[in-house]
């Protein structure tokens, strides 16, 4: 059989792993992602056992002058993972996690998912920072830069790389480290997808404690300002090794949130420590006095593999869904009122708002050491998340989500953005997301992909 210049019977004996044609069983489950807004259909599905099966299919695509996309977890909103007519590269098969308590290292396959390394490295009470939803690639995460629960405590995900396997452009296998192509190395932490498919990342592992303590505190709309003040206020103060957040969301439907406040927009302040119960409860203490008291809250311990997976069951695949984001420097008072004005005009309870506080070992790092587009200066990522489980209702949801970040983007630094949640193609917002990096990056394309075949992803066009 030949699909637009590729023989996939040549492609299953050149390629270590699986080669999927469209019409055979598995096609219309592996070219699925997590976004339900892209039904697209690839030419062919090659899911490699290995690095060298990772560049044999890299080569034929190139000779077959075919478009190439690759899948880890499949998580990313704009869906970059999957084109119609390209070659699918499906990482799934290299998730192999393997962690040396002893260096605290953990060499993680580049198909692997976030609950894949969280169970791994939690064994030992250690952990890197990992996505925000548990099914998560860590490919893409990683690349882009990285937020999640610890990047007060532990910095961006790309922070922690001591190194990665990687299969560029013309199906070479290279290592790229500190000493060995550190230019490779730089661009990889924060620069995406653009200069190779990570086949492995090796991991500094950070100590943590296998059970944290998390307080949620919740306010209604009418009542938020205060509190939300307050948790601005106490997350810019916190001790070191805590982390923390604040969401819009809507009440989730569980025992510890009364029937009148479940499927209700509500904006909560997520502290979280690893230390014992009282020390926590010391911290929050702030939030609990501030007047009018909160709707809800939880004080718990938790492991932290289900802090990491707290919000999977919200997010499954197959919803349509859109994102928009921008930094702010501040959550003024300006801020906060936007965000409880806009935030209850949703009209989906799937639809949320996360808001990293970008702070602690995050500003530890050197701007100039990685190639992340965000300022390492303390400030706050916005993520406006319009989430629909129906497709006559995404429309809709898709405006509010324009709508509300127009509404912030006059208090925003400028037009940058975290590029793991640019979803429209916009060339003048990658740029300026990457400010005085761009240059850089632009020369480094063009020395290790000068064809720009990896340009499925918040693109960096070579010169």
């Amino acid at each position: 059989m030949t699909i637009v210049g590729i023989d996939i019977e040549g492609l299953r004996t050149s390629v270590d792993g699986e080669v999927i044609a469209p019409g055979e069983p598995e096609y219309d489950v592996a070219r699925q992602v997590w976004n339900g807004c892209f039904d697209r259909r690839p030419a062919v599905i090659v899911r490699p056992a290995s690095p060298a099966g990772v560049a044999a299919a890299v080569l034929a695509a190139r000779t077959g002058n075919l478009d190439l996309t690759v899948r880890g977890g499949g998580h990313n909103y704009a869906g970059h993972a999957v084109a119609d007519g390209a070659m699918m590269i499906d990482l799934r098969a290299l998730d192999s996690v393997a962690v040396d308590p002893v260096t605290k290292l953990a060499r993680c396959g580049g198909g692997c998912t976030w609950a894949q390394v969280d169970a791994a490295t939690t064994e030992h009470a250690l952990a890197v920072t990992g996505g925000f939803i548990s099914s998560t690639g860590i490919g893409g995460l990683t690349l882009g830069g990285g937020m999640g629960w610890l990047t007060m405590r532990a910095g961006l995900t790309c922070d922690s790389v001591a190194s990665a396997e990687v299969v560029t452009a013309d199906g070479c296998v290279v290592t790229a480290a500190p000493d060995e192509n550190p230019d490779l190395y730089w661009a990889l932490r924060g620069g995406g997808g653009n200069f190779g498919i990570v086949t492995a990342f090796t991991f500094a592992l950070h100590d943590l404690p296998p059970i944290g303590q998390l307080a949620m505190l919740c306010w209604t709309p009418a009542d938020a300002v205060a509190g939300l003040a307050t948790g601005r206020d106490l997350i810019a103060s916190l001790p070191t090794g805590y982390c923390a957040a604040i969401l819009a969301v809507s009440g989730p439907p569980e025992p510890f949130v009364p029937e009148e406040h479940q499927g209700r927009p509500g904006f909560v302040v997520v502290v979280i420590g690893f230390g014992e119960p009282q020390e926590l409860e010391a911290v929050v203490a702030p939030l609990r006095a501030v007047a009018p008291t909160p709707a809800w809250e939880l004080v718990t311990p938790i492991p932290y593999t289900a802090l990491q997976q707290m919000f999977d069951e919200s997010s499954p695949p197959g919803l349509f869904a859109y994102e928009k984001s921008l930094y702010v420097d501040e959550l003024t008072d300006e801020v906060l009122a936007t965000l409880v004005d806009h935030f209850p005009r949703r009209s989906l309870v799937d639809s949320l708002v996360p808001i990293f506080p970008l702070r602690g070992a995050y500003c530890g790092i050197p701007n100039a050491n990685t190639a992340f587009g965000g300022s390492r200066q303390p400030c706050w990522a916005i993520n406006i998340n319009a989430l629909s489980t129906e497709l006559d209702d995404f429309p809709a949801e898709r405006e509010w989500a324009r709508d509300f970040w127009a509404a912030l983007r006059p208090h925003a630094r400028s037009d940058a953005g975290y590029v793991n949640f640019l979803v429209d193609h916009d060339e003048h917002r990658i740029r300026e997301s990457y400010g005085d990096k761009y240059s850089r990056l632009v020369a480094l394309k063009s020395a290790w992909d000068p064809d720009n075949v990896f340009h499925h992803n918040a693109n960096i066009p070579p010169a």
